[in-house]
C-alpha cells in the first residue's frame, strides 16, 4: 500500500481551516495541480457531496481527479475517496485546535492494482507531493485566503 501523511499548524481555528478543506471550490487556491473544480452533487462540504476536478497529469496533460467526501465532521475530520482518474486514493484531513492555532494532517493512501503495482515508487512520491502542499494551505489560510472573516 503507498501511504503518505504531512502536518502542518495553521494559525486559525479549527472551524476555519475545516470550513474551507470542506468547500472543494478552494482546492484551486491551494493546490496548483487542480485546473478546474465543480461541485457536481450533494451538499457542499457535506458527507455524499461529489467535486469533479481536472487535475494537471504526467507532461501537463488534463486528467480527471473526481471525489466523494465519505465523512465529514465540522472542526475535527473530513474523509474523501477519489472517484475518477488514473490513481484513487483515499484521504483525510485531521484537526486539532489549540489556543486558536490548528494541527492539520493530511493522509493518503492507495492500494495499486495491475500495472500500478510496477510504478509504486512514482505513485508514493506524487502523493507525499500532494500532502506536502499544507505548507501553500497554510500560506493562504493565515493569509485571510478564501474566508469570510
Amino acid at each position: 500500500m503507498a501511504h503518505a501523511e504531512n502536518e502542518v499548524t495553521i494559525n486559525r481555528t479549527a472551524d476555519d481551516v475545516y470550513a474551507f478543506l470542506a468547500d472543494g471550490l478552494n482546492n484551486k487556491l491551494w493546490r496548483p495541480a487542480v485546473q478546474e473544480v465543480a461541485l457536481a452533487g450533494g451538499q457542499a462540504g457535506a458527507q455524499g457531496a461529489v467535486y469533479s476536478q481536472t487535475l494537471t497529469g504526467p507532461g501537463g496533460r488534463p486528467i480527471a481527479g473526481d471525489y466523494e467526501i465519505t465523512a465529514a465532521q465540522p472542526g475535527r475530520r473530513l474523509d474523501f475517496e477519489v472517484t475518477a482518474g488514473p490513481a484513487r486514493p483515499n484521504g483525510s484531513f485531521t484537526l486539532e485546535e489549540r489556543d486558536g492555532r490548528t494541527t492539520v494532517r493530511f493522509e493518503l493512501d492507495l492500494e495499486p492494482k495491475g500495472l500500478m503495482k510496477l510504478m509504486g515508487s512514482m505513485i508514493t512520491k506524487t502523493m507525499q507531493s500532494e500532502v506536502g502542499q499544507l505548507d501553500t494551505l497554510k500560506s493562504v489560510l493565515e493569509a485571510g485566503g478564501g474566508l469570510n472573516g
